[in-house]
């Protein structure tokens, strides 16, 4: 070895050193967190970063950038040590590219702590250079998915002759536990369906969890597994073989076919290298444990937060300036690309500002009166091909159900995303409801506007997705039909009963639940235009009536709620309602308004908007002094009582639902237009 190439060697260890002793101190200093993982793996991601990611720290959110993703979020000291050394810059909400970093000493410094931006998991949002949150393990590599997707997608519909705008590749590490969890295996099975072979997943394979050796649980051949897929599959025996590890990363960027799988043999934290013990992985070392570390890797002992001269110098010289090229060789290129094509840069700079194109929303329908009506999957479908062809960038697709969920874009030239079609706008996702949200969350982190859709009952498998998508901010639209017991003769199994409520408790998550085609219409009005909440679309499998909003008001979806039928001079009981419920709750203010009793009927598609609304307007719809007040939902009960107050009453389900034909549930379950006046007449006593 050369005296330059051993210095140069020798400058490659210090920098993985560094990241090690970083992550080790972060967590001491904490007193919380998982040393193990950083200090294993830290040669692979060292390598990656600074010899083959194409990624500008002076410009994080450049759009053909390559994406890592820290799958195994619990290693995020691994992450916040390369965003440091690497000079990573910060981004406000609003894009703009500040001066200071993303992540400063005093953040790493206050590792899990209030305030610090170095958080105990990646938080996107949070800390410039997080491509996604990570850390319910598997839902990273299955978010990676989206994003390679988008890459692709992206790629198809801006490149032009003498033009690559988008082609930029995605790498998520992953653990044992992202191996294990069944999202990871969905969102594998897809990709290699797909061939999406810009697509890296690093499989740290260092056969520990958290209740000790992988032999306790976990004993399948993952590269087999992969291989059956039809993956590419590489190993790396040893991590700390940078030779090796660089062979690896060769392989995949050679690899035009198929999604490639680099395991790495590791060992988990110094523990495995001096002593037997699994205290590296979930704890910190303690002062003993860390002195001996740094010990093994020929460190001072005492020093803490130590970054020797010449580290930085080094990552700017590498990652720095390979990142800089690349995105300034970008901009140039974007700059000719705007006077060749300038309506394909105007869609690029909006998508890039989550902003949606002049008069997206012109061809939305509007519905006429109709007794018989329409069900709200249906108007949903037609209003949803209406705006995409105003939105290019909305795409997405049902797991397994698009028939039924009435998700496809029929529209001549949406096609379907495939390896023969880049460019399709149908995503048959199958029968993986949790990997079809978190690949839509990837889609919506490139900053394409996703769908995806499925049967209201399986949202519960798709809940973790849902659930980052609200923690991350992102408009994600997730459309569930088939959204009661009006699924009749499928029974309790697919009539969902408790989903709502829980939906509806999840904070930054919008649940709509229109009455009609118009408001279905008008729902989707407002949520395209969302730019950091995601929302979620309930609708029903049956006919609901289209009301005649000559008559009565208009949709007023977005205060939530509004008087959409009145009782003059003022109200003796108020009926609220949601969904097929209100046509329900119409009936029976007719019935009451016989027997000389006056009955507002409030629709409220969306409770979380209702909540926001001024004091003023709330009191409006629902005035304090009427407290004979009924609500009507079929659906678990839960949540109502904050709008019906102690006098009031809940007309919902109590139980699970049965099999039969809907004409009989609603009868059994009190649904009905005499059960909901026998109700009212009981408070107005």
């Amino acid at each position: 070895m050369t005296s330059a190439r051993a210095a140069t060697h020798q400058l490659d260890q210090t920098c993985i050193d560094t990241i090690r002793t970083l992550c080790i101190d972060a967590i001491e200093a904490a007193n919380s967190g998982h040393p193990g993982t950083p200090i294993g793996i830290a040669p692979v991601t060292y390598t990656l970063w600074q010899r083959y990611l194409r990624f500008d720290p002076a410009d994080p959110i450049w759009p053909n950038r390559d994406r890592f993703v820290l799958s195994a979020g619990h290693a995020s000291a691994l992450l916040w040590s390369l965003l440091h050394l690497t000079g990573v810059r910060a981004v406000d909400p609003e894009y703009e590219i500040l001066g200071e970093p993303a992540v400063g000493l005093d953040d790493l410094k206050r590792f899990r702590q209030l305030g610090s931006k170095c958080p105990g998991h990646p938080e996107y949002r949070w800390t410039s250079g997080v491509e996604t949150t990570s850390g319910p393990l598997g839902q990273g590599i299955a978010t990676s998915v989206g994003m390679a997707i988008a890459s692709l997608w992206l790629g198809a519909r801006f490149n032009r002759d003498g033009f690559t705008l988008f082609d930029f590749d995605v790498y998520a590490q992953a653990g044992d536990g992202c191996m294990m969890e069944g999202v990871g295996s969905e969102a594998a099975s897809y990709a290699a369906h797909q061939r999406l072979s810009n697509l890296c997943w690093i499989y740290d394979s260092n056969r520990v969890t958290i209740e000790g050796h992988t032999d306790l649980t976990f004993s399948e051949d993952v590269a087999d597994r992969f291989t059956a897929y039809g993956w590419h599959v590489t190993t790396v025996a040893d991590a700390n073989d940078l030779a090796e590890v660089g062979r690896a990363f060769h392989a995949f960027k050679a690899e035009h076919e198929r999604p490639t799988l680099i395991v790495v043999h590791s060992h988990i934290g110094y523990g495995t290298l001096v002593e037997d013990t699994p205290k590296a992985h979930g704890e910190p070392l303690g002062p003993d444990g860390v002195k001996a570390a740094k010990r093994f890797f020929g460190w001072p002992e005492d020093a803490q937060f130590l970054i020797p001269d010449g580290v930085v110098e080094h990552f700017a010289e590498g990652i720095g300036a390979r990142g800089a090229e690349a995105r300034g060789a970008w901009e140039a290129q974007f700059v000719e690309y705007r006077n060749a094509h300038p309506e394909l840069a105007d869609e690029i700079e909006r998508m890039q500002r989550r902003a949606l194109p002049d008069g997206w929303d012109a061809a939305l329908p509007e519905f006429p009166a109709d007794p018989k009506g329409v069900a709200s999957r249906e108007s949903s479908g037609q209003a949803l091909n209406a705006v995409a062809q105003g939105v290019p960038w909305l795409v997405g697709g049902a797991a397994d159900l698009a028939p039924s969920t009435k998700t496809r874009l029929t529209f001549e030239g949406a096609g379907d995303f495939s390896p023969a079609d880049r460019g399709g706008r149908n995503f048959h996702f199958g029968v993986r409801e949790f990997a079809s949200a978190a690949i839509a969350n990837g889609l919506a982190l490139s900053k394409l506007r996703p769908f995806w859709s499925g049967f209201l009952i399986f949202s519960d498998y798709a809940r973790g997705a849902i659930r980052l998508s609200a923690l991350m901010e992102i408009p994600v639209i997730h459309v569930f039909t088939h959204d009661s017991i009006g699924v009749g003769e499928d029974g309790p199994t697919h009539q969902p009963v408790e989903q709502l409520a829980s939906l509806r408790a999840m904070p930054g998550l919008l649940v709509f639940r229109p009455a009609d085609a118009n408001e279905v219409a008008a729902t989707w009005r407002y949520v395209m235009e969302l730019r950091h909440e995601p929302a979620v679309l309930v609708l029903s499998r049956q006919a609901l009536p289209t009301v005649d909003r000559a008559v009565l008001a208009a949709p007023d979806v977005a205060n939530g709620a509004y008087v959409l039928a009145d009782a003059e001079p003022e109200p003796d009981v108020v009926l609220i309602a949601t969904g097929s419920e209100v046509s329900l709750a119409l009936v029976a203010r007719a019935e009451l308004a016989e027997e000389g009793i006056g009955a507002r009927v409030v629709s409220m598609p969306c409770s979380e908007l209702f909540d926001r609304q001024p004091r003023e307007y709330r009191d409006a719809v629902l005035p304090p002094a009427v407290t004979a007040r009924v609500a009507i939902e079929q659906a678990s009960a839960l949540g109502w009582a904050r709008y019906v107050g102690d006098r009031g009453a809940i007309v919902a389900m109590n139980t699970f639902g049965a099999s039969a034909p809907l004409k009989e549930l609603v009868a059994k379950f009190g649904f009905t237009p005499h059960a909901v006046t026998e109700v009212a007449r009981g408070v107005l006593r």
